[in-house]
């Protein structure tokens, strides 16, 4: 999964920066009190694009228990020692608002890495005050496709909304069905400055072949990010 980014003004590119999250439940099913850590080494080892981390101890809801807090704290600390360069993960309450609490406990244990708010927002029952509360966690940005499941271009005056609304103050990312070929219509409609994009593994039978397309697709999707970012920012 990638995210792109808009360069920041002190660095020179020429198109977004690209950012890996590993999806990758580390928690071991077969052993549950140790680690998967290979995958995350193997990728640390070979990637040298900034890795962000997803901390989550199980699938299912967002309501997690007190074991499962500490679950996610070790795995916080692994993603430390890993070398990763920021964390991923969602919390929610019972009544489905975002859990303030506990995700600051999180975000000040992740420390000095960024905290991503994932999709676990869209499930919040009130995405304007959910957004107020990841704010007041110390989040540095929030993942959404704007409530809906339908993915982030059948939601495009929500997040151009949430968008507005967060200013300066958190990075809203339109993430959820994102490809080559909406891309430029979600962030001339949004204004996003960073966008989620899941474009799958490599599917062809022929490695090099199916390699070769997801990077295509990749360096696709940048060069549509950048120029419909740039248009987006024009002035009439």
């Amino acid at each position: 999964m990638l995210i792109l980014q808009e360069p920041p003004a002190n660095k020179v590119a020429s198109g977004p920066l690209v950012f890996l999250i590993c999806r990758t439940m580390w928690w071991s099913k077969s052993v549950s009190s140790r680690w998967s850590a290979r995958l995350p080494q193997q990728v640390r080892d070979s990637v040298s694009l900034p890795i962000h981390v997803m901390i989550r101890p199980r699938a299912g809801s967002f309501c997690y228990s007190s074991f499962e807090f500490e679950v996610m704290q070790e795995q916080m600390q692994k993603a430390k020692e890993f070398g990763m360069d920021g964390i991923v993960l969602g919390l929610l309450a019972p009544d489905a608002s975002v859990d303030v609490e506990r995700t600051q406990k999180l975000v000040a244990f992740a420390d000095p890495l960024p905290v991503t708010f994932h999709r676990a927002f869209d499930d919040a029952a009130d995405l304007p005050e959910a957004l107020e509360d990841v704010v007041r966690t110390g989040a540095k940005r929030i993942l959404t496709s704007g409530g809906g499941r339908d993915g982030a271009s059948k939601a495009l005056s929500t997040l151009a909304s949430l968008i507005e609304r967060a200013g300066e103050r958190i990075a809203i990312m339109p993430g959820g069905g994102v490809n080559e070929r909406n891309v430029g219509r979600i962030i001339r409609q949004t204004h996003a400055r960073e966008i989620h994009a899941s474009l799958g593994a490599p599917k062809s039978k022929n490695n090099h072949n199916g390699t070769a397309n997801f990077e295509e697709r990749v360096r696709k999707l940048v060069e549509l990010s950048a120029a419909s970012r740039n248009r987006s920012q024009e002035v009439p």
